[in-house]
This record gives C-alpha cells, sequence and structure tokens, in this order.
C-alpha cells in the first residue's frame, strides 16, 4: 500500500533540501591515460585526445603548422591551452572532418575545451566563463526554391 502524504510534509522540507547537490566531476580517462572529447562547429567534427606531453599537435597525421597554415587559426585552437596555461603540458591528436577550415578549427576549440574539463575537471570554470565549452550551434541556411540562395531573389526584369 501507498503511503500518500499532505502537503504539510512538503512544506516541512527545507529549500535547501530541496535544492540539487552541486555535481561532483570526476577526472574522465580512458586506458591509455588519455582524455577524450568532440567538438562540433558548422559542418566540422572534431574527435579530440589529450595526454600529457611536451605540446606536441598532430592534426589529422600532420603537423600542425602544415594543417593550419593562416596563423589565426593556429592561434584559436590554442586558445584553450594559452587560457590555462597548459601549452607545454599536454600532447593533442586530432582527428577533423567536414565543413572548411574555420570551422574545423572551431570544432577543435571546442573539442580541446571538453577534453581539458574530462582531463581537469577543476579548469571548468575559466573554460566555461571564455566560453569555450558552448557549442556554436549557427549553420548555413539552407536554400529555398524559387530563390537565387537562402533569401536572395533573382534579379527583377520589367521586359
Amino acid at each position: 500500500m501507498v503511503e500518500t502524504q499532505g502537503l504539510e510534509a512538503l512544506a516541512a522540507l527545507s529549500p535547501t533540501a530541496m535544492a540539487a547537490a552541486p555535481v561532483e566531476r570526476t577526472q574522465q580517462l580512458d586506458k591509455y591515460g588519455r582524455a577524450y572529447a568532440t567538438g562540433k562547429r558548422k559542418n566540422a567534427i572534431a574527435r579530440v585526445w589529450i595526454k600529457p606531453g611536451s605540446g606536441k599537435w598532430i592534426i589529422n597525421d600532420r603537423e600542425q603548422e602544415v594543417y593550419f597554415a593562416r596563423p589565426v587559426l593556429r592561434m584559436m585552437i590554442a586558445q584553450p591551452l594559452n587560457l590555462t596555461d597548459r601549452a607545454t603540458q599536454f600532447d593533442v591528436i586530432v582527428s577533423v572532418q567536414g565543413s572548411g577550415l574555420s570551422g574545423q578549427a572551431g570544432a577543435i576549440r571546442h573539442g580541446l575545451s571538453k577534453a581539458l574539463t574530462y582531463f581537469e575537471p577543476g579548469l571548468r570554470p575559466a573554460l566555461k566563463a571564455a566560453g569555450f565549452l558552448t557549442r556554436d550551434s549557427r549553420v548555413v541556411e539552407r536554400k529555398k526554391y524559387g530563390r537565387a540562395k537562402a533569401r536572395r531573389s533573382f534579379q527583377f526584369s520589367k521586359r
């Protein structure tokens, strides 16, 4: 038989007892001592592994300087490590596909930030405040029929 309680029992609960306990985050590593995370931006998907090392980057089996020739993109993917002063403490291995180089760089930054929080949960507040853990959900708008592009109309001609 189910025992029902009245509103008095519910009112007796203190607000602190009803509030959710803070989530205790723990380190999440695989059997090789690496942290793994997936980052996304536009149509790019980046699978990122980090492990303790000397700061070496491998992106799609190539060096960072070869894959991202533009310094702005290299700076963008290194932002989470520079923010947390871990630039030379981790080796980063990335497999990225889809979209263009800019979208791939954003996906790598997102995945690297998530992987850092899995390796060191104490870094989460700093990365969250910088906005690196938020997935940028903006994607290209689809083309509509009767239009030249998503919103652009065909050129009007009077004759």
